[in-house]
């Protein structure tokens, strides 16, 4: 989760003989687990770290919420780069909701990324390919966003824009289908979920620099499951919505 609220762009424009580090606090709220109509509300450290074209942190791009990873490109308006992380927590746990009952547990796994982004003064174009490298079944996700921003003050920056989630038959399955062993042991009926667009989403973000150093944002993000996802028998709600906010210091 950390990568929803520390962009890396900053690090990518680093000396190659600088440190840039940034620390803080966040809390989000978000879905329990893919599908879920509940919701979590937890406080997050921001934690990140970059010296030239190297980082530590949030994958941008990539949806890797902790990780490692280095831009191989970065110019004025491109980036493309590579990284190495994972999930911080379990992505489901059958204790979450009487509805996973007989469904078992989803691992966490080791992910790898590689992602792309095109940026302007006003706009930002990114792209990401999320693969599992841990052998979990999370399968692979590719992910498009567009994001205009504006600078209503000289402290104060808007964002917003859309994005959707492709996703292969493996982590689908994994997700939101249902095999022959855990439909004897749910009572729920045999689902095979295949590949497709996964999620449709539009995000809005505001960040107020305080001081050079210090920052508050916040970022709401409204997505909706698409395909088998929405079909699924484990699915209770498509919409699934995640509001955060935080505060950040950069030295």
């Amino acid at each position: 989760m950390c990568a929803l609220f520390v962009s890396q762009a900053a690090f990518a424009q680093a000396a190659p003989d600088e440190w840039k580090f940034t620390a803080g606090l966040g809390v989000a709220s978000s879905p329990l687990y893919p599908g879920s109509a509940d919701t979590k509300v937890r406080a997050l450290p921001v934690l990140s770290a970059g010296y030239g074209r190297y980082f530590v942190g949030g994958v941008p791009g990539a949806g890797i919420p902790a990780g490692v990873g280095a831009y191989l490109v970065q110019d004025q308006h491109w980036r493309l780069g590579v990284g190495l992380g994972g999930n911080i927590e379990s992505p489901r746990k059958e204790s979450d909701s009487p509805r996973l009952r007989g469904l078992g547990d989803i691992d966490r796994t080791a992910l790898g990324a590689v992602f792309g982004s095109y940026a302007d003064q006003w706009f930002e174009l990114r792209a990401g390919v999320l693969g599992d490298i841990g052998g979990k079944h999370h399968g692979t996700r590719v992910s498009l966003d567009a994001e205009l921003r504006y600078a209503l003050t000289d402290r104060l920056m808007i964002t917003g824009g859309p994005g959707l989630t492709w996703a292969d038959g493996q982590y689908t399955q994994t997700f939101f289908g249902i095999d022959a062993a855990q439909s004897a042991a749910s009572g729920l009926a045999v689902y095979t979920a295949k590949s497709g667009i996964n999620s449709v989403r539009i995000g809005f973000g505001a960040n107020y620099g305080l001081t050079p150093n210090w920052g508050i944002g916040a970022r709401i993000t409204a997505s909706s499951l698409r395909g088998d996802a929405a079909d699924s028998p484990i699915t209770e709600k498509k919409s699934q919505n995640t509001v955060a906010v935080f505060v950040t210091y950069r030295f």
